[in-house]
């Protein structure tokens, strides 16, 4: 048994390089590659997290383009990983959403560049996984999700060290991180 896994790309309250609050814009290539490493590690649904409608109508625009017509025709294996996104304009109704569909809370798991007090480890999250109460696992956009959200969360995950650099795309930290909790344990063969 293994416990449900939910993503979740926060587009507010994030910050903008001057440490400002801010609502992101959305990105197809979020989107797109988000939700295609979701489906390749079996993530339950893809949460974009956006509070205003005209970017609610960029991503149904987005997604119902590849859903149907010409898109999904295309390119089917697109819309099975689109069909796992979800747009919801904020981080409590996706936490609502989660608890009627598992009925538990799920443990909110943030993410970031830097060091936080209940910092845990990729180990710890996969170990969590085989609990039965389902993990909803945030990523930022901007320049990472605004502090008060973030010291809300159960637990944040440890950061991706890189050697020299260390500024991701949220795409690829999106792959890494979940192959690290998901992926099979190549370092145990």
């Amino acid at each position: 048994m293994m416990a449900d896994l939910y993503v979740g790309l926060v587009h507010y309250p994030v910050y903008n390089k001057n440490m400002d609050i801010i609502a992101s814009s959305v990105t197809n290539l979020d989107i797109h590659d988000i939700a295609r490493a979701c489906r390749t590690y079996d993530v339950k649904k893809y949460y974009i997290i956006h509070p205003l409608d005209a970017q609610k109508e960029l991503i149904k625009k987005i997604i119902g383009f590849w859903q149907t017509g010409y898109g999904y025709r295309y390119n089917p294996d697109r819309f099975e990983a689109l069909n796992r996104v979800c747009w919801k304009n904020s981080l409590e109704s996706v936490t609502e959403e989660i608890k009627a569909i598992t009925e538990k809370n799920p443990y909110i798991v943030g993410t970031d560049a830097g060091t936080w007090p209940n910092m845990v480890s990729y180990g710890f999250l996969r170990a969590k996984l085989k609990d039965d109460r389902p993990i909803l696992l945030l990523f930022g956009t901007g320049s990472g999700i605004e502090k008060q959200t973030m010291e809300k969360f159960d637990y944040i995950l440890e950061p991706i060290y890189g050697r020299e650099y260390n500024h991701l795309s949220v795409r690829s930290a999106v792959a890494i991180i979940l192959d690290r909790i998901l992926g099979e344990t190549w370092w145990e063969k």
